[in-house]
């Protein structure tokens, strides 16, 4: 069984994401069978456009398959966890060098792998049901799907400040912040879809997007206190804004992520402003293999995805105790 539809018409390719259940997280067969479909897809002739949608509407895609992933830490299988992060780098890379434009329609959750699947494409099209973020460190991983060279490209200290406070941002504010292109009114958003099936050129499909809803993104705090790369510094920063309500809800975000993340974060994003694409990749595939292995991945999973207690017991607890020599093994460094 396969968990994603294919068709083709008017020189449309459309994939639709369809495994409601897990909120289209990506598993193995997913990622195999999108990279097989768009390598096809960029070969012929007949297809001008790719289009990629989800079968619900509670989500894009909330990310990948971490908790196959947890399953083959936990039986110490790292050829599986290899090949599915490979796997899945390997298909946004594909996305990012797409030959033809490549949209994405995100009325939902969109999260994590999510991301590594639209935010890499040519059109990102979000709407006020949209919901972006990139949660790893509360889990024990970091931002990866090639995160760590987008986000270092997003205006002073908002690449930084996603990533570490895995803070969810609406469709507008993705705009803002230049993860998303386009907004269009989740009611519009199944005819500017058919508009697109129908051959329409993409700039008429398009023209009725926009809004004048605005961005409630506070970038003058983020740039202040994210665009260090010094977590302890960025902490400090934070807990000295007193009566700062904002300041303090991101403080009770960086408190429920694991130590040894936020530090690995901190680190992959700063090095990716200075590295190709592919290079983040490569870093990121390094990351993922060394940092699966660890307690904090598995308990962060745990809390989160598996018991869902929400109460994971990270080792390190504290920012200052995370040994610097363990932050740059996993990084690579």
């Amino acid at each position: 069984m396969s968990f994603i539809r294919t068709s083709v018409s008017n020189g449309v390719g459309e994939i639709v994401l369809d495994r409601p259940k897990a909120l289209n997280a990506l598993d193995q067969t997913m990622i195999d069978d999108m990279y097989a479909t768009l390598g096809e897809w960029g070969d012929d002739d007949s297809i001008e456009t790719v289009l990629v949608t989800s079968a619900g509407d509670r989500a894009f895609c909330a990310g990948g398959d971490i908790r196959a992933i947890r399953d083959y830490s936990l039986d110490g299988d790292t050829t599986a966890i290899t090949r599915y992060f490979n796997s899945e780098y390997r298909l946004d890379q594909m996305v990012a060098d797409y030959p033809k434009p490549y949209v994405s329609l995100i009325d939902g959750a969109a999260m994590g792998g999510g991301l590594g699947i639209s935010v890499h494409g040519e059109i990102r099209v979000v709407t006020e049901k949209a919901m972006i973020a990139m949660p790893e460190t509360a889990i024990g991983f970091f931002p990866d799907i090639g995160s760590t060279y987008f986000l270092p490209r997003l205006p002073e200290g908002v690449g930084m400040w996603l990533g570490l406070t895995g803070a969810r941002i609406r469709g507008i504010d993705a705009v803002a912040v230049g993860l998303a292109t386009h907004f269009v009114a989740s009611a519009d958003l199944a005819g500017v879809a058919e508009s697109i099936r129908s051959g329409d050129p993409l700039a008429d499909a398009l023209a009725s997007s926009g809004t004048t809803e605005t961005s409630d993104v506070p970038l003058r705090k983020i740039g202040e206190y994210f665009a260090d790369d010094n977590v302890s510094a960025i902490v400090g920063g934070l807990r000295g804004a007193i009566g700062d309500d904002w300041a303090a809800e991101m403080i009770g975000l960086l408190e429920k992520a694991s130590p040894t993340s936020l530090w690995v974060t901190a680190a992959m994003i700063n090095v990716g402003a200075q590295s190709g694409i592919d290079e983040c990749f490569d870093r990121e595939l390094h990351a993922a293999q060394q940092i699966t292995a660890t307690n904090d991945f598995r308990e962060g999973v745990r809390a989160v995805l598996v018991d869902k207690d929400r109460n994971p017991s990270f080792d390190p607890a504290a920012i200052d105790d995370v040994d610097p020599a363990v932050v740059a093994r996993i990084v690579g460094a």
